[in-house]
């Protein structure tokens, strides 16, 4: 206990440290304090699946964070300025970029992210796709306005391209939310340039939707396709709102998810960029499909009798208060849209 404490204190300390850093080096140290809190918990279960997926998360953001300092060095050698937001020199903003996508695992360097979920505990698996995220989003929201607008479009579209490719053929829950989170960090890096605060939320959304679905997950304790199927049994109406969840992180319209998708696109129609807004739109159809897969999965489809799976019982736990407030904020926050437009 006092060791999961402890990672838990030190990720809120270095993702705190890092958002509220005006200095480079306070933000690498917030970066990492974070990576190494989170590892205790990726390889907490001691399964030589969780080992690897740790010493490879350390070695991506261990990295990562080295091309930060470079990226830091390298402005402050030409500029003499330490502050996050003067970050001017073309090579230091190109090494941050780079940088920061490794540490988001935005195409193309993505591949140490699914491996890395599919090693870890749902749980686990959730602060790496949410809070792990947080930091390198408000370093990239810091320096938006010098950031080069060409590579991000490019990333952006490769990566909604492959994780909705790669989406498609996967039958472990993890790895299809890995890259689902992959085609959503896309969308997110797409508009960065043209209108910060629409990427921060849009991850603000994507993260609550992505709670309630892990923590739905870790309810029906769901880690593959083939146990879904049978997770009806277990609390069906838990099910039914998985499947509404996973239909809004696709992004269809009456539900949360639709908000930011279609924010994204009218902006980047005003910015004259409509054929990345019509290729990043067809692209996730993509995702579309996988989600569509996962909600039949968890709803629709009964299996055959014939199965292999001894069917689960009703499960007499009550499902938590907080699942039941994530799942309604993340199916029907679309008609408060005006309101979410006028905070943010």
């Amino acid at each position: 206990p006092h060791a999961k404490l402890i990672s838990t204190m030190s990720l809120l300390l270095g993702t705190t440290i890092t958002i509220s850093s005006n200095h480079w080096m306070m933000a690498w140290t917030g970066l990492e304090i974070n990576t190494l809190a989170i590892i205790p918990l990726i390889s907490k279960s001691h399964h030589p699946r969780a080992i690897e997926a740790s010493i490879k998360y350390f070695l991506v953001q261990a990295a990562a964070s080295a091309l930060v300092l470079f990226s830091s060095m390298i402005n402050a050698w030409f500029t003499g300025q330490w502050d996050i937001t003067q970050l001017t020199h073309p090579t230091a903003c190109l090494l941050l970029t780079t940088a920061i996508a490794m540490k988001l695992g935005l195409v193309p360097f993505h591949f140490w992210f699914p491996e890395v979920l599919q090693g870890s505990s749902l749980i686990t698996a959730l602060l790496l796709s949410t809070m792990m995220k947080f930091p390198p989003i408000t370093i990239l929201y810091l320096t938006s306005h010098s950031l080069n607008p060409t590579l991000l479009t490019a990333m952006a579209i490769a990566s909604a391209a492959l994780g909705g490719w790669m989406g498609l053929n996967q039958t472990q829950i993890r790895k299809i939310l890995a890259f689902s989170s992959i085609s959503h960090l896309g969308w997110m890096a797409i508009i960065l340039i043209y209108n910060p605060k629409l990427t921060l939320m849009t991850f603000y959304l994507y993260t609550l939707m992505t709670t309630t679905v892990f923590l739905t997950l870790n309810t029906t304790k769901v880690t593959k396709l083939s146990t879904l199927m049978t997770s009806w049994t277990k609390i069906p109406a838990l099910n039914a709102t998985l499947m509404l969840t996973l239909l809004s992180l696709a992004g269809l319209p009456p539900l949360t998810g639709f908000l930011p998708k279609w924010l994204i696109i009218q902006e980047l129609t005003k910015q004259e960029m409509t054929t990345a807004a019509t290729i990043i739109a067809m692209l996730s159809l993509l995702g579309l499909f996988f989600y569509l897969r996962l909600a039949y999965y968890s709803t629709i489809t009964l299996p055959p009798n014939s199965t292999n799976y001894m069917k689960q019982w009703h499960a007499n736990k009550p499902t938590s208060t907080l699942i039941a407030i994530l799942t309604s904020l993340s199916i029907s926050l679309l008609p408060l849209s005006p309101m979410i437009l006028a905070t943010i």
